[in-house]
């Protein structure tokens, strides 16, 4: 049996890991997010706010469902990163705009010509043919499923410890 203190440290850890990949790659590797890719992300900031509310209010009534709040915004993140999946890989039309990074800078039309232009429907990445949008879509879905397992099991009487 597992607690809801567990789901949510799962929850934590989950949204946090996946939204510091996200930022390594963007910021370390030089691979820009495109606006789905930015979608992605805010359903695990959401996900973290309601885990670290579930933990630190562990002890009340407050904390299950403050846990499958969690849970259901990482399953929201992991939709959305499917849908961008299956743009990538031409199965579905997606969006019509792109994303830019523009850098701040003295001269703003050299910013914006030199920003670069990241389209939603090329994956700039893969491993073993599955694009990060795709990797969010498996880890999250899958987490999500596993923390809204872990709340069902909660056993009664350790449900908050």
């Amino acid at each position: 049996m597992t607690s809801v203190r567990n789901a949510g440290w799962l929850a934590l850890i989950l949204s946090s890991a996946l939204l510091g990949g996200a930022l390594i790659s963007q910021y370390g590797f030089g691979l820009y997010p495109c606006e789905m890719c930015m979608w992605q992300r805010w359903p695990h900031l959401v996900a973290i706010f309601f885990a670290l509310a579930a933990l630190m209010f562990r002890q009340t009534s407050l904390a299950k469902p403050l846990v499958i709040a969690a849970a259901l915004a990482i399953l929201v993140s992991g939709l959305i990163g499917g849908f961008h999946a299956g743009v990538e890989y031409d199965w579905w039309e997606g969006l019509t705009s792109c994303a830019s990074n523009i850098p701040a800078g003295d001269n703003m039309l050299d910013s914006i010509m030199n920003a670069p232009l990241v389209r939603c429907d090329v994956a700039p990445w893969t491993l073993f043919g599955i694009s990060l949008a795709g990797f969010n879509f498996l880890w999250s879905v899958s987490g999500a499923i596993l923390i809204l397992a872990m709340v069902a099991t909660a056993r009664k009487d350790s449900e908050y410890v």
